[in-house]
């Protein structure tokens, strides 16, 4: 099926170049030329030095730290595409920040999750494309047609493939046990859940008592994997892994979609039980930061079959079926 655009072009801002420079050799396209800048007063400049008039552009911004630079990198250039005259313009966002702040879950704060929505939607852009939302709701943010891909595809196989029938998928807490149940089915193995406890308040007002972790299914022996959709400072994933091997796991390995990997994060994993990280490239780490225990699926494939699927006008229906389908 043709598109009813002229061509393709796709841009990237600072976020992660290195991503769009992979979805454009996997889509066998050049990488669209615009500038994306600094002042010395911190505006950000954002030329395209390429006529984009009547044409299909993606524009690929994973919002990585500077969490706020690349944010207005991105609305700058959905606007600058949009005042160019894009046939159309659609956002990629492989990792949507401000995922956590979803709902009000305490008195007089933002909503920021939907404030960023309304934000990329005012700037130009008339559809989205995002992967592993922290929750799925944020989609229903949007008035526009919004994409969510999951990792699923590349994560589930990577370890089939090295067929542990005695594995155990792990969610590290209450929140994402849905997801992990999913993963577990996939892959054909049992599920097991950390529970946190928060601490109960102390008589007169002296405080709480120390949360506490408790293992909800039998890990004993098992190759434990916790699975997650975003590492931020690793507290979670290591206090899980603690709790696993206390519990009779014969090893324990994590495999997070978004490796945020803030301070010291990378450090504190490393001198944690987990054996190895398995992430994606959503968000880039700078190869200084590398580890040998770190592997890091790409993205780009999924990426770019499903950007030109859009612009042919091809549904990607099959793609989320790809997904959810078991693994034997």
């Amino acid at each position: 099926m043709s598109s009813r655009f002229d061509e393709i072009r796709l841009f990237s801002g600072n976020g992660n170049p290195a991503l769009a420079h992979a979805i454009c050799r996997r889509m066998n396209i050049p990488l669209g030329d615009a500038t994306v800048t600094s002042f010395s007063n911190e505006n950000i400049f954002v030329r395209l030095n390429e006529s984009v008039r009547e044409k299909d552009v993606f524009v690929v911004q994973s919002l990585a730290a500077p969490l706020s630079d690349r944010i207005m990198e991105l609305l700058i250039m959905l606007d600058a595409c949009k005042r160019a005259s894009a046939g159309r313009v659609t956002a990629v966002v492989p990792f949507y920040a401000y995922g956590r702040t979803d709902k009000r879950d305490q008195p007089r704060v933002p909503i920021t999750a939907r404030l960023l929505a309304d934000m990329i939607q005012v700037a130009g852009a008339q559809q989205m494309i995002t992967m592993d939302l922290h929750a799925g709701q944020i989609q229903g943010f949007f008035s526009i047609p919004v994409d969510e891909l999951s990792t699923m595809s590349l994560l589930v196989p990577y370890f089939a493939e090295r067929g542990w029938h005695d594995a155990v998928v792990v969610s590290p807490d209450m929140g994402f046990a849905k997801r992990a149940r999913n993963f577990a089915e996939l892959l054909g193995v049992p599920l097991a859940i950390v529970e946190k406890r928060h601490g109960r308040p102390l008589t007169g007002g002296a405080g709480t008592t120390p949360e506490s972790l408790r293992l909800i299914g039998d890990v004993a022996g098992a190759r434990c994997i916790i699975v997650d959709d975003e590492v931020h400072t690793g507290t979670s994933i290591i206090e899980a892994a603690e709790v696993l091997m206390a519990s009779g796991a014969r090893s324990v390995v994590a495999a997070v979609v978004h490796p945020v990997l803030a301070g010291d994060a990378i450090e504190r994993i490393r001198r944690s039980p987990i054996s190895e990280l398995v992430t994606t490239d959503t968000l880039p780490i700078a190869p200084e930061r590398a580890w040998p225990e770190l592997r890091v699926l790409s993205v780009a494939s999924l990426l770019a079959e499903v950007i030109e699927r859009i612009h042919s006008g091809v549904s990607v229906d099959t793609i989320f079926q790809r997904a959810a389908r078991p693994w034997r």
